[in-house]
């Protein structure tokens, strides 16, 4: 196989951590820039989908963020509004 060498611009606190998680998984960064770009191919695009959240999950995530959500005393107060 013959490769070629790359140079990319990674943010230095992204690239620590997301290091630190491959070599607790037992990969170095090249070689899981390697599995992204075998599954690139394989996928012929990015292994997984790039979107904007939907209408319902924006607002979840907004009152999540304001601790707006609903909260329930018991686990059947949940259900009863789930069923509404």
């Amino acid at each position: 196989m013959n490769t070629i060498p790359q140079t990319i611009q990674v943010d230095e606190n992204i690239y620590t951590q997301a290091n630190n998680i491959l070599n607790k998984i037992g990969l170095d960064y090249t070689q899981a820039i390697s599995v992204f770009n075998n599954l690139i191919v394989q996928n012929r695009g990015l292994p997984f989908e790039l979107k904007l959240p939907n209408k319902d999950t924006t607002i979840a995530l907004d009152e999540l963020k304001h601790r707006r959500g609903k909260s329930f005393d018991t686990i059947d107060e949940l259900f009863d509004d789930l069923d509404k």
